[in-house]
């Protein structure tokens, strides 16, 4: 069958959430406004994910996975995922689904006029650390890189996949999807979704992830914004 979006689920050590994202996602499947599948992307997972998430691909058609020899991070696990998929449109939500899948309908409203479509946490369901420690570095990020974004940490987003593909990979990524979006002249905008507490699991990142290690990359950013290049093929006789 082929799909016009796909959900990438990056993975690590997640083994008590997935039988809920199995749950979730093919119950948002069944809502889904376009043809929808999902692959997972296991980055290097020590615990059971892996064989958890092969029985899940093996149940369910709609339902691929990719597995890292090592542990590499959230944003290798995005690249990874958008160098993998070939549908029209592709997003990403973290698996232990403090976002809602079926606010995705509610994101591809809106992606025939935009490149990038993220969401915005409302009512964030976070410790009052995890919740400062992002104001703080969605701050620090807005003033580097001026992309108007309140919480471009939120796992939730869609985005046109010919945009995506053309994303260089780099550590941190995931905090710049709408600059680097902004930087091939894509247009992006954010809509408020909703926010819950982690169920099961433990987060991945600490206040070094969030806050000291954002500011660094910051600068990582400005040198590939002024490095960058993009042009536009106006004719072609291939």
């Amino acid at each position: 069958m082929t799909y016009k979006f796909t959900i990438i689920v990056p993975v690590y050590n997640e083994e008590d959430n997935l039988e809920r994202v199995e749950k979730e996602l093919s119950n948002y499947l069944n809502i889904a406004t376009v043809s929808t599948s999902i692959l997972f992307v296991n980055d290097g997972s020590t615990d059971k994910s892996q064989a958890l998430i092969e029985a899940i691909c093996e149940r369910n058609e709609a339902f691929d996975y990719i597995l890292f020899k090592e542990n590499k991070g959230l944003s290798a696990a995005i690249k990874a995922g958008f160098d993998y998929v070939d549908s029209e449109l592709v997003g990403y939500i973290d698996s232990d689904l403090q976002t809602a899948p079926e606010d995705f309908n509610i994101l591809l409203e809106h992606i025939d006029s935009y490149e990038l479509v993220t969401g915005v946490r409302s009512n964030r369901k976070d410790s009052f650390v995890k919740n400062m420690s992002s104001k703080i570095a969605n701050g620090i990020r807005r003033a580097f890189t001026h992309d108007g974004m309140d919480d471009t940490g939120c796992p939730l987003k869609v985005i046109k996949t010919d945009y995506a593909k053309r994303i260089p990979m780099f550590r941190g990524l995931h905090r710049f999807l709408p600059a680097m979006i902004m930087l091939q002249n894509g247009r992006v905008t954010q809509i408020t979704v909703q926010h819950f507490p982690r169920m099961a699991g433990t987060a991945k990142f600490g206040l070094w992830n969030r806050l000291l290690g954002p500011l660094m990359d910051c600068f990582a950013y400005l040198w590939m914004k002024k490095k960058y290049i993009n042009y536009e093929v106006s004719k072609s006789s291939k």
